[in-house]
């Protein structure tokens, strides 16, 4: 299925798999599972910043608690390709990579109702601090930043659309609520789509290239999304990606 990198391993963390996809002195590749909050959170469950910093810590042997930057993040219901930098040199440079948007990051999304041709979305988004909900506003709003991606329909079964997803810019559930914004809400989005109780958001992180700190040339890293759920009536177009 679509030229997924082959893992070195898998990690078990907590009740999780976690797939690494890539490791040297500098960057660690993953692919997150769903439901897994990305750094420590109030519901205080493991996180994948915690247990991975313990598999850097046990896998080379270092005394006390490793080193581990996080530079990007997935929403807690999203799965897939994160990476992570492994000195402060390297965790500067990724930063400044992914404010400043000079990389690529795609994804998979699956949507309610049938989408025909590609766009763009161009919306301004602000956060509520207090819900942590987000949506699109007036561009003189307080707080409001402006968000942009490029979605392309591959596929459509029934009502649902399968698409293709670029981040121009790199805002909080941007893809989910500049979708539900242009009509597409995301399949089994409980806070911005309508899901229901058990329904998994079809939202996956597939492909995500990065420069590399130091060498300075491209990896690339991708991972399929799981099996189930609404990815299952696409499968057959997800191979072909």
């Amino acid at each position: 299925m679509m030229n997924e990198t082959k893992p070195i391993e898998t990690v078990r963390a907590g009740k999780y798999d976690v797939p690494i996809l890539y490791l040297d002195n500098h960057l660690l590749g993953v692919v997150k599972p769903c439901n897994m909050p990305v750094q420590a959170d109030d519901s205080r469950d493991l996180d994948l910043l915690t247990a991975m910093k313990g598999y850097i810590g046990q896998k080379f042997q270092k005394p006390g608690a490793a080193y581990l930057g996080l530079v990007h993040r997935l929403d807690r219901p999203v799965g897939g390709v994160m990476v992570f930098a492994r000195t402060s040199k390297a965790a500067e440079r990724l930063s400044r990579d992914f404010a400043g948007h000079d990389l690529d990051k795609r994804y998979l999304a699956v949507l309610q109702g049938v989408m025909e041709g590609e766009r763009e979305l161009d919306d301004w988004l602000v956060k509520d601090a207090r819900t942590g909900t987000v949506r699109v506003c007036a561009p003189d709003e307080p707080g409001a930043k402006r968000a942009r991606l490029v979605t392309s329909p591959v596929a459509s079964r029934g009502n649902t659309t399968l698409a293709d997803v670029t981040l121009l810019t790199g805002r909080a559930h941007q893809i989910r609520v500049q979708h539900m914004n242009a009509g597409f809400p995301l399949w089994g989005d409980a806070r911005y789509g309508g899901g229901r109780p058990g329904e998994q958001i079809a939202l996956w992180a597939y492909r995500l290239t990065v420069t590399h700190p130091t060498q300075k040339t491209p990896v690339t890293l991708c991972a399929a999304p799981p099996d189930d759920g609404a990815w299952r009536a696409y499968r057959a177009e997800m191979e072909r990606l």
